[in-house]
């Protein structure tokens, strides 16, 4: 289980580390600060993450951020000639 959390809004959130590989690609824990965002505040450089073994309790506590879909956005970019 991976935890992420913003320091600056005390935001954590928990993922499924697959689908946080597929999302950001196969990269350490360390790596995975630098490649988020908070979604509250928009930073990057408050961002904490750490892999975690939950106790019993606290596996029934805990409410995952499950991925449902990657877009891909498909922007038509144009540029006039004289």
């Amino acid at each position: 289980m991976a935890g992420i959390r913003c320091a600056r809004c005390n935001l954590k959130r928990f993922y499924k580390p697959l689908e946080l590989r597929e999302v950001i690609g196969n990269v350490t824990i360390d790596e995975v600060q630098g490649k988020v965002r908070c979604q509250n505040c928009g930073s990057r450089e408050w961002m904490e993450a750490e892999l975690f073994h939950p106790t019993g309790e606290q596996a029934h506590k805990i409410r995952f951020r499950r991925l449902v879909e990657i877009r891909w956005e498909r922007r038509v970019i144009w540029r006039d000639e004289a």
